[in-house]
């Protein structure tokens, strides 16, 4: 998948392992390089596992069309998908077979 974030402050930090562990501590820096490993193998989004470790998860309420990924709780990281029209089923349904570029947003405790 294509990944892109909603800050170039977020992609410098992503992109460094030292400001990753820095701003995010020692565990949390290990999951977020492991669950972008996993984001940037698959071709889309229906293939980023929904089960632990990673639990990819759709969000709710003033969340809606966002997704997070588990990390240490009660962290996780944010993201949506980047598309300039989001690809629906005939259902009207997200689409996550068609979901191939997504923007990193955050990591937070939103809970």
């Amino acid at each position: 998948m294509d990944i892109t974030f909603k800050t170039s402050k977020l992609r410098k930090t992503f992109n460094s392992e030292k400001e990753l562990k820095k701003v995010y501590g020692n565990e949390n820096s290990k999951k977020i390089k492991n669950r972008m490993a996993v984001l940037s193998a698959a071709i889309n989004l229906s293939e980023v596992p929904r089960d632990k470790p990673e639990r990819c998860h759709a969000l709710k309420g003033d969340r809606l069309g966002q997704f997070a990924l588990d990390l240490k709780h009660p962290k996780r990281m944010v993201f949506c998908p980047d598309h300039e029209t989001l690809p629906k089923t005939e259902e009207g349904q997200l689409d996550l077979t068609q979901v191939t570029c997504i923007k990193i947003l955050s990591v937070e405790d939103y809970h």
